[in-house]
């Protein structure tokens, strides 16, 4: 009976494993997405989609290493990443209406 808990053990600490490895090249791909782009949109998506791949690995730390504080760690990444896609996304808005608006003023101008 004990030997089956082993085994059970193993394939799960397998499964975690392969889980971290398939997250950590998702999250290098991501970031290849937010440095080619090739629009700003583009890169704050990816960046969002690491924050969460990130906080997924963190949460799977968690379980491996069977500590609770990571999940702790966890959830305060999650709303570090929450807010820096806000803070890009308002950012972006900004810009992007300053743009907009000086080139309503240029072509409003002629």
């Amino acid at each position: 009976m004990n030997s089956g808990i082993t085994i059970l053990e193993q394939a799960y600490h397998g499964l975690f494993t392969g889980a971290l490895i398939f997250l950590a090249l998702m999250v290098v791909l991501c970031l290849v997405r937010a440095v080619v782009g090739p629009r700003i949109a583009d890169r704050i998506v990816a960046i969002n989609m690491m924050g969460t791949m990130i906080m997924v690995m963190i949460a799977i730390l968690a379980l491996l290493q069977q500590e609770g504080y990571l999940a702790d760690i966890c959830l305060i990444y999650a709303l570090l990443s929450f807010l820096a896609v806000i803070v890009l996304t308002r950012v972006y808005m900004g810009v992007y209406l300053a743009n907009k608006e000086k080139e309503e003023q240029k072509h409003g101008g002629d």
